[in-house]
């Protein structure tokens, strides 16, 4: 398990970026960095939330803190937006595979709320030395590009700032989105620098002549505004974006918020040390709801899912949880916490088929080990209820949030919402793990494996039983999850209620209601 500790470190660390000597070579250049240029545009920076953090850590032997990108979503001007800043103190703003899954991400979420998207530009391009697992696959770096077009058409906002170099490929980043500010002196773009104009056509020029911001503004008409510093670049972002209307006049009733009955800071001492031992999901629950707001659904029947209606900070939402407690079934029979039956299946699909209906967003809340296994649940058509839970997730088109509470293993991930679900939101707490099963089953399937072709010595046995298990425990981390943006985030169980919040307002902004149907997917 992750400590807080940790995460706390480990946070910080990412935030510093690049070091001291970077942002002291950024205010040499009269440069802010990039959280600086965040937190202005922000009308309150601590009602905001950040993403992918802690993405790239120890991913390369290059070190890459938060993927050398900052991503955050917040209100500017009263509108929901996303935000995405290169961090040039991070081997000058050059994208990492990760940066471009990261900044895709981003765009991602954009288009499932179809709020604007602010791009604050200062990278050197593609790190030459990864290129070919950054330029010319699907989910690469030609794809954002893709994205700018789809979201043009698709009527979202996408404002740019030129606030330092721009080149190659990436000058098509700004220019393709709505309206496009270059800084003096600092912004550039060119689609081949002077080196390369020199190498290419043996032309002598210079970055101002080139691709500045005289030129762009006043001779090649490629950017809209001329803006003399970084202040004047995001005020006039400011500006655009205060322009910005909404788009649908959907919008759920959200009530006065109430706090939780449980407060929050008290949910790390309901749950166990022990990842394998049984508790009781409802206190959980009842540290993230408003008090007094839950509607249980079904509840005496497929028990080890939770699944009613509640409020989280006034807006309403369908949680679906896994009971870990062990319980009776509606039969008599015990059934284990955690595990997913035909009964609990059940309910939660047809609860997900109401709160379509009624078009109220679902919160998933992970802590499952998978579908439930053995003759007698493969002879009651286990597989079939899953695949029934697993249609209706994919199908919903009402905006989903999951939060990995715990073990979220094998097809459970996926039933409850897993990240190729389509979440608008996935974080996991420090308590999460992820992994096609625990460590200790993938350690004694793949030693029965191991065992068909050749008998081991005990010595040997309990050492190959070692190291799959440690491997797993590395892999099962939510730290490695979240540097992989397998999760947005890893956030402590008292943020989880401004994280929702914010999304779910977000989620309002541009949301278009669509009638339920089977077969319909809109993201």
């Amino acid at each position: 398990m992750l400590s807080v500790d940790t995460l706390r470190q480990l946070r910080e660390q990412a935030q510093k970026g690049g070091g001291e000597k970077a942002y002291a070579r950024l205010r040499s250049q009269g440069k802010w960095s990039a959280r600086e240029r965040i937190d202005y545009l922000l009308d309150d920076p601590k009602d905001a939330i950040e993403i992918g953090l802690l993405a790239g850590h120890e991913l390369y032997e290059e070190t890459c803190p938060a993927g050398g990108v900052v991503v955050k979503i917040g209100k500017v001007q009263g509108v929901p937006c996303i935000i995405v800043a290169n961090d040039a103190t991070v081997k000058a703003g050059a994208w990492f595979p990760i940066t471009a899954k990261k900044n895709l991400r981003a765009q991602e979420i954009a288009m499932q709320n179809r709020i604007p998207i602010l791009y604050l530009v200062d990278s050197a391009g593609v790190f030459l030395p990864m290129q070919d697992e950054v330029f010319p696959d699907k989910e690469h770096f030609g794809r954002i590009f893709r994205n700018n077009a789809v979201m043009s058409a698709m009527g979202i906002p996408q404002y740019a700032a030129i606030m330092g170099p721009c080149v190659a490929g990436g000058a098509y980043l700004p220019i393709m989105s709505d309206e496009a500010i270059i800084v003096e002196k600092t912004g550039s773009v060119f689609l081949a620098g002077p080196y390369l104009v020199k190498a290419a056509i043996g032309e002598e020029t210079d970055t101002e002549k080139l691709g500045g911001a005289e030129t762009h503004s006043r001779i090649s008409g490629v950017t809209d505004y001329w803006a003399k510093n970084d202040q004047e670049a995001l005020d006039l972002l400011k500006a655009l974006v205060a322009q910005t209307q909404r788009r649908s006049p959907f919008a759920w009733r959200r009530e006065t918020p109430r706090p939780p009955r449980i407060p929050p800071e008290e949910i790390p001492k309901l749950l166990p040390a022990d990842p394998t031992r049984p508790y009781d999901m409802y206190p959980v629950i009842d540290a993230l709801i408003d008090e007094g707001s839950f509607t249980e659904y079904k509840a005496e029947y497929g028990k080890t899912i939770i699944t009613g209606y509640a409020r989280i900070e006034g807006w309403p939402v369908g949680i679906i949880a896994n009971q870990r407690l062990v319980v009776k079934s509606g039969r008599g029979e015990m059934q284990f916490g955690g595990v997913i039956y035909s009964d609990s299946a059940d309910k939660a699909t047809r609860f997900i088929l109401n709160c379509n209906q009624k078009q109220i967003p679902l919160v998933f809340l992970q802590d499952v080990t998978g579908f439930m296994v053995g003759t007698r649940s493969e002879h009651g058509g286990i597989i079939k209820d899953g695949a029934k839970m697993v249609n209706a997730v994919a199908n919903s088109i009402v905006p989903k949030y999951t939060i990995v509470v715990g073990n979220s293993y094998g097809a459970g991930n996926y039933a409850m919402c897993g990240r190729a679900y389509d979440p608008r939101l996935m974080v996991a707490w420090p308590t999460a793990r992820i992994a096609v099963m625990g460590g200790t089953q993938a350690a004694q399937t793949l030693l029965q494996t191991y065992k068909k072709d050749k008998k081991l010595p005990p010595e040997e046995e309990q050492a190959l039983l070692q190291e799959i298990r440690q491997r797993y425990e590395k892999q099962m981390s939510p730290l490695y999850a979240a540097a992989r943006l397998w999760v947005d985030e890893i956030i402590l169980p008292e943020e989880t209620r401004k994280y929702l919040s914010l999304m779910i307002e977000a989620a309002q902004w541009g949301y278009e209601p669509t009638p339920f149907a089977v077969g319909v997917i809109q993201t």
